[in-house]
């Protein structure tokens, strides 16, 4: 069963994605270059319909459709509706808060203490990172297939069903998305696939975790290339007094392409990362206390490191492109 609807989920996302390209039918919505693109002529952004094709039939096949997959598909209706038109911010952010609670309170474990505002604002987090760091080709794709790739194995060894059911579906989903959307890409994923999917990464995460399959951290650790870039970056647009919810180009993986890494070196160095983060994670998560401190810990210093590289780079590009 869980074979069967990992091919289904991969063929329905492919099949969706070929028909709109080939009818001509994917400039419905179209990603036209603004102050935060890395690309230069408008592209289709459809590659959420193919994902959630491929997806929501395996949510509802594993017994998550009620609390899981209805507001995945609302999620993924409404900012469709955000890439063809634009939708005020109010409306977009009040859609993730309710997506969030609708899903946590009726979660057993999830929904009924002190930490439900921590978890609820998580998640909002999460769908709006996940955005955020939709903007490269074959990033955001390949970092679907690590993170929910991760969770797949970890259910699976836990016997637990459902979600590795779930977790395959996604991952064949992205899967065919990456055949469109690698380097040089003829689709992007837009707001109907990285708001829906980001809002699943965080629900999965924390479902895993209630239901005792990995522990709290297992999430974050293994979407965490894309958890540390936003939020440095946004942290630090903030204290500097920017505007951090407008677009820009300053992200670690927008600054490593404009430094002349490109889209595919840069993707396939992400990889790198997102492949360490879910061995760590794999490797220890049922590990004793300081195991499991002690590898994440290491596997921050990896991150900070990094960080720290793209920045000395980045300040010497800037000075070399300012003298001429």
């Amino acid at each position: 069963m869980i074979l069967l609807s990992a091919v289904l989920a991969g063929a329905l996302s492919f099949g969706v994605l070929w028909w709109l390209l080939r009818s001509g039918r994917a400039d419905i919505a179209l990603d036209r270059p603004n102050e935060r693109s890395l690309h230069t002529q408008p592209i289709p952004r459809v590659g959420g319909l193919g994902i959630m094709a491929g997806t929501m039939p395996a949510l509802v096949l594993a017994g998550l459709s009620w609390n899981l997959a209805l507001p995945a598909a609302g999620l993924a209706a409404l900012s469709f509706v955000d890439d063809r038109r634009g939708l005020p911010i109010a409306l977009r952010f009040g859609a993730h808060f309710a997506a969030a609670l609708m899903f946590l309170l009726t979660s057993p474990g999830l929904g009924g203490g002190w930490e439900l505002p921590l978890f609820a604002l998580g998640m909002v987090w999460m769908i709006n990172l996940y955005n955020f760091m939709d903007g490269s080709d074959g990033l955001a794709g390949g970092m679907a297939v690590a993170g929910f790739g991760a969770c797949t194995v970890a259910a699976f060894l836990a016997g637990d069903h459902a979600l590795t059911l779930a977790g395959s579906a996604v991952v064949a989903a992205a899967l065919a998305f990456l055949w469109f959307n690698f380097h040089p890409a003829r689709v992007f994923m837009g707001d109907a696939g990285s708001i829906p999917l980001g809002f699943l990464a965080g629900a999965i995460g924390l479902l895993g975790w209630a239901r005792g399959v990995w522990p709290l951290w297992f999430g974050p650790v293994v979407f965490g290339p894309f958890i540390a870039d936003a939020s440095v970056t946004l942290l630090r647009r903030a204290l500097r007094g920017e505007r951090f919810w407008q677009a820009h180009r300053t992200h670690y993986y927008q600054r490593v392409v404009q430094m002349g890494f490109g889209h595919r070196r840069t993707a396939l160095g992400a990889y790198l990362l997102m492949g360490l983060s879910v061995g760590v994670a794999l490797t220890v998560m049922h590990a004793d206390g300081v195991t499991q401190g002690l590898a994440v810990a290491g596997l921050g210093v990896v991150y900070v490191a990094l960080g720290v590289m793209v920045d000395w780079r980045w300040r010497a590009f800037v000075r070399r492109d300012a003298a001429g």
